[in-house]
């Protein structure tokens, strides 16, 4: 009896030897499915655990009148293979985060400013919708469609969180309208008119 017990001890110890602490992201490396390689622990500085670029405010002078200022792994090293991210959402009087999905990872806001009305579409199109104040929050699961309007009359600040440290983004209107996709096939796939598409192709710069 007493061998068996030795012999799982032993390889619990040797499965947590191989274990690293982290794995810091080596951007001079190659970048595979897992992610970024390590960088060796020698280079490894508190700098990398740390990352101010949320401090600072997003440009919302664009066609969404929003701003999103990420903090994935490709911005910040030490989230490198630890499974969350976070971002900064700036938003002005009447912007909108558009109806998008995240393929990678669940979403968390935590409105930090002002009102902002936030929902998100289920597969079997239910739709769950919030309106959102000062310290109130709201998780979106992972790859269904979700947005996040300011529905104020001032700024609006959200900061989320994400469940991967490189979630991937697809905003819907960008990938239909902002794309080479065919007109024709949006109209055929859609049941918008030809006007309309021509019309959205044309604010947003797609071609096709």
């Amino acid at each position: 009896m007493i061998l068996p017990i030795v012999f799982i001890f032993s390889l619990l110890s040797f499965s947590h030897a191989l274990v690293q602490d982290f794995c810091v992201a080596d951007y001079k490396g190659p970048v595979g499915p897992a992610g970024y390689s390590c960088k060796k622990p020698a280079k490894v500085t508190a700098d990398d655990f740390a990352f101010s670029g949320l401090g600072i405010a997003g440009n919302t002078s664009n066609i969404i009148k929003a701003a999103v200022t990420p903090a994935f792994d490709a911005q910040f090293p030490g989230l490198n293979g630890l499974g969350l991210s976070a971002a900064r959402l700036d938003l002005a009087a009447g912007g909108v985060i558009p109806l998008h999905t995240h393929p990678a990872a669940s979403e968390l806001l935590v409105v930090g400013l002002g009102t902002i009305l936030a929902g998100f579409i289920s597969s079997d199109n239910t739709v769950y919708l919030k309106t959102l104040k000062t310290g109130d929050i709201m998780v979106f699961p992972q790859g269904l469609l979700h947005f996040q309007l300011n529905k104020g009359g001032s700024p609006a600040l959200g900061y989320v969180t994400f469940s991967s440290p490189n979630p991937g983004l697809q905003i819907l209107d960008f990938a239909l309208f902002k794309s080479s996709f065919p007109s024709k096939l949006i109209e055929e796939t859609t049941f918008l008119d030809e006007a309309q598409v021509k019309k959205l192709k044309a604010v947003l710069g797609g071609s096709g």
